[in-house]
């Protein structure tokens, strides 16, 4: 049998998964709300390439949130859907820590270092 601590961290971890699933679901939607509110009845033209926008950097995203540019809105949102799997390895590790299962805090960390390496090493997979 499971004991409180287990159980308690488990809980944990499945509040992370569905606040980061939720909130990303919630921030994509208020960024598509202000994007088709503001682009909705522009026609795109395709005859031109304007290059990569300016929210694809994170000072750029920031910028576009604080300035309410619903593409750069749903580019966060997009990237709080993507790291709440790795948040969650995160809280795995801290549950492991408490409960001194040193085992499974060196892979659970060996997994966010290879998870980091290839985030910055532009080589995922």
């Amino acid at each position: 049998m499971a004991n409180l601590k287990d159980t308690d961290i488990k809980t944990a971890i499945g509040w992370v998964l569905r606040i980061g699933v939720l909130g990303s679901i919630a921030i994509v939607l208020f960024g598509g709300i202000i994007y088709i509110y503001r682009h909705g009845h522009t026609v795109p033209n395709y005859q031109t390439f304007t290059g990569v926008p300016d929210f694809v950097q994170p000072g750029g995203i920031i910028n576009g949130i604080l300035t309410f540019r619903g593409r750069a809105i749903i580019q966060a949102g997009i990237i709080l859907l993507i790291a709440t799997p790795i948040i969650r390895v995160v809280f795995s590790a801290i549950g492991f820590i408490i409960e001194k299962d040193y085992l499974y805090v060196g892979i659970t960390v060996s997994v966010l270092l290879i998870i980091f390496i290839s985030m910055l090493s532009g080589h995922a997979g």
